[in-house]
Parts: structure tokens; C-alpha cells; sequence
């Protein structure tokens, strides 16, 4: 794999750019694998980047019945943070955050990662006093955050209203290493990466079945073909619960569309992420000028990869109050992405009852932020069969009564 750099944009410039290679190659997948990731999202391509990095298992194919990032990597609000509440998920997120610091050098592609700083608003009495609590508990996460006074937020993000109609702005939760990174730009770099050092990336290849023999996987049957394999990683986001039951075990997960759209590109205004989870709406502006506005949940399970109308209504009407100057934009496009959610609102990194079968799901809104973190972890977990950074997001805890309660932390109020 040749290496991107300003001197190879200067050579190609003089050929008018028709040298370039492909940036991952499509192979037609072999008999059998070291291991198999279903799911070329962000979490699948992080898993197989790192089993071949941190653990040299690279016979390794990343199964994607569609194509390359078009589920929910494609379909999320770019937030990367890592001021979450409890300590697993504080390890989990902040893992995740520095290893986005330096991704676009790791994988010699640029994801765009911009370091502005994420507010989280606080706009009622009950908001300041989890926010101050959250702050607290990252100092002794070693999670660099602050509340900050209402000057504080208006000095950071000029646009802002801090006395709105219904609930005025009494200060924020600050990550000032928080940000955003370009979505599809994750995953092209991840898989560039896993097809260079030898994986085959293969889409279009629909898992219709897992095998398995006396208790232990031993492949998946495929629109392309069975396919043998050694481990199995499922990291498909909403449809886990469908793939598991292929595999003879059930999850305690939810699939729920998540909303979002983004307005007409505008010139610079807004160069921080704002959370308001009271009003329900949060936005931060793209390189290319849109403002980027995530709304919420539907009320009822569902696989509809499109938005509905309540919701733009609700999420809208919620950042006119805090966000005045966005009154008169028109709304370029809107889109759907399939959430899975467990009780504790925290994910599920584990083995399952299916010896060498891994699953890795239950992300809920957080999934983009904590990708290089999941895929960090869940590739030591296929490896080595523990991983301190997935211990706690065991399917056991939910026997054991271990919850890692994130109801608030994790942004949206499902």
C-alpha cells in the first residue's frame, strides 16, 4: 500500500490523478479464516485493524451484507466525548478518545478528527447537580472535565440563547478534548488498513447462518458460500439480536431508530459541540458548513432507517430556543440510523454461550464516539479471551445484577 502524503498529491497531480491505487482491495472469500467479524461498521473494521496490530492474527475476514460504513457508521452526529459516569465506561470512552487523537497518523489517513470541545447544557437544578457529580467522577477517572458557569458557555459558543422560554442555560459540563471526526472517513481508513496488512474485506455477503460443532462455532453460511472459521466476532448494531439467535442465544437488547439531519451549509459560527438534553437537541457545525442536529428516538422498536416528521418538529422547535439564528435555515437532509439499546444503556462486549463465538453490541447513541476503544478492546477479548477494558460489559451483569447505569451520561433520554 502506497502511503498518502502532500508529495504523492503532487506526483499524482502531474498524471492528473489516475494513478491511484484501490484503497482496500475485494477479494473473493476463502474456504476458511483465523476469525470472521460480521459487520464492516466502524466497531468490526476496529476489531479486525486491531487483531492484526496488537495481536498478529490477520487471516482475518470482515463480513458486510451491504457496503463498507452504510449502517449506522454513516448515520450518526460525528460526537466523540468521554465524560461518562461510571468507571468502565469512563475507561471505555476515554481509551477511545485518546486513541482518535492520534488515528488519522496510526492509520495514515486523514478522518478530519477536530478537537473543539463538547458542552453539555445543564438547564435545570436536577442537570447541575448530575453534571457537577459527573465532573467529580471523571477528576478520579483521570477524565479531564469542568462544569462551567453560564458566561462560561456563552464565551465558548456566542450563538447561544442562555435564557430560553422554557429552560434557560445554568451552566454546562465541558470536555475541551471532545469533538467530532468525519464518520465514513473512520471506517475507510480502518478497512485501508486491515485489507493492507492482508484481511479480506468482502461486502455484498449476506450471513444467513452460524454453524457450529459440539458447542464451539465453526463458521457461517453465507449469500457467498459457507465460510469456516476458528472465532467469530458479530458486531451488526441493531440486527444483533437476529444474528444471535442464528447462534442459539438471546440478548437483552432494544433496536430503535435514532434521528438526525443537517441544515443548508452556512459560513462559520459555531465551532463547539452543544448537548441540550432537556430541550432534546444537540448540534455542532461541519467542515462544510452544515449544522448537524441529532434529535431522537422513536418511541417503539423499529428497523426504519428514515426520519419522521414529530421528530423534526420536536428536535427543531428544541434548538430555535436555544439557538435563534438557526430559525430561517432550511433543512438540507434527514436520515435514520438503527440504535440497539440494553436496560443500563451500556454496551455488551462478550463471550457467549457459543464457545469462541464474541459478541460486541448494545451501543445505544454512544457507538461512533467509541470505536477505536471497542475495537481495541473486543480484539483483545477474541484474542486472548479477557480484556480488562471489556470485563465489566460481560452478558453475565445482567444475571449478576451488575448494571453500569448510564441513563444520563449516555446523551439521549431513550
Amino acid at each position: 500500500m502506497k502511503r498518502y502524503s502532500a508529495f504523492a498529491v503532487a506526483r499524482q497531480a502531474l498524471s492528473h490523478h489516475m494513478g491511484w491505487e484501490r484503497a482496500w482491495a475485494s477479494p473473493e472469500p476463502k474456504k476458511k479464516y483465523d476469525a470472521i467479524i460480521i459487520g464492516a461498521g466502524g466497531h468490526g473494521l476496529a476489531t479486525a485493524y486491531y487483531l492484526g496490530k496488537n495481536h498478529g492474527l490477520k487471516n482475518v475476514a470482515i463480513l458486510e451484507k451491504g457496503w463498507l460504513g452504510g449502517g449506522n457508521t454513516g448515520r450518526n452526529t460525528t460526537i466523540i466525548r468521554s465524560n461518562y459516569l461510571q468507571d468502565p465506561s469512563a475507561a471505555m470512552y476515554e481509551k477511545a478518545r485518546s486513541l482518535y487523537e492520534t488515528l488519522s497518523q496510526d492509520l495514515n489517513y486523514n478522518i478530519m478528527f477536530s478537537p473543539r470541545g463538547v458542552i453539555m447544557l445543564a438547564q435545570t437544578q436536577h442537570e447541575v447537580r448530575g453534571y457537577e457529580r459527573t465532573a467529580h467522577a471523571n477528576a478520579l477517572q483521570g477524565v479531564k472535565t469542568e462544569f462551567i458557569s453560564p458566561a462560561r458557555v456563552k464565551e465558548l459558543c456566542p450563538i447561544i440563547n442562555l435564557d430560553g422560554p422554557r429552560y434557560p442555560v445554568l451552566g454546562g459540563l465541558w470536555q475541551s478534548r471532545g469533538g467530532t471526526a468525519r464518520h465514513d472517513a473512520v471506517a475507510w481508513g480502518y478497512a485501508r488498513a486491515c485489507s493492507d496488512m492482508g484481511m479480506h474485506v468482502i461486502q455484498k455477503c449476506d450471513v444467513t447462518g452460524i454453524r457450529s460443532e459440539n458447542g464451539k462455532v465453526a463458521g457461517v453460511t453465507t449469500s457467498r458460500g459457507d465460510i469456516d472459521c476458528d472465532k467469530l466476532g458479530i458486531v451488526v448494531a441493531g440486527h444483533s439480536g437476529h444474528l444471535a439467535g442464528m447462534a442459539g442465544f438471546r440478548l437483552p437488547i432494544e433496536s430503535v431508530a435514532l434521528q438526525a439531519l443537517v441544515s443548508e451549509p452556512i459560513k462559520p459560527c459555531m465551532d463547539v459541540v452543544v448537548m441540550a438534553n432537556t430541550v432534546h437537541g444537540y448540534m455542532s457545525q461541519s467542515d462544510k458548513g452544515e449544522m448537524v442536529i441529532g434529535g431522537g428516538t422513536d418511541g417503539y422498536n423499529n428497523y426504519t432507517q428514515r426520519g419522521s416528521f414529530h421528530h423534526i418538529e420536536e428536535t427543531v422547535r428544541a434548538l430555535i430556543e436555544t439557538f435563534p439564528m438557526v430559525s430561517r435555515l432550511k433543512m438540507l437532509r434527514q436520515w435514520g440510523g438503527i440504535v440497539d439499546v440494553t436496560g443500563d444503556r451500556s454496551p455488551i462486549l462478550s463471550k457467549t454461550p457459543l464457545e469462541n463465538c464474541f459478541i460486541n453490541c448494545g451501543w445505544g447513541t454512544g457507538g461512533f464516539k467509541a470505536i477505536p476503544g471497542s475495537g481495541w478492546g473486543f480484539a483483545e477479548l477474541m484474542a486472548k479471551g479477557y480484556s480488562p477494558l471489556c470485563a465489566e460489559f460481560g452478558l453475565d451483569r445482567f444475571t449478576e445484577g451488575r448494571f453500569i447505569d448510564e441513563s444520563v451520561a449516555a446523551g439521549v433520554a431513550h
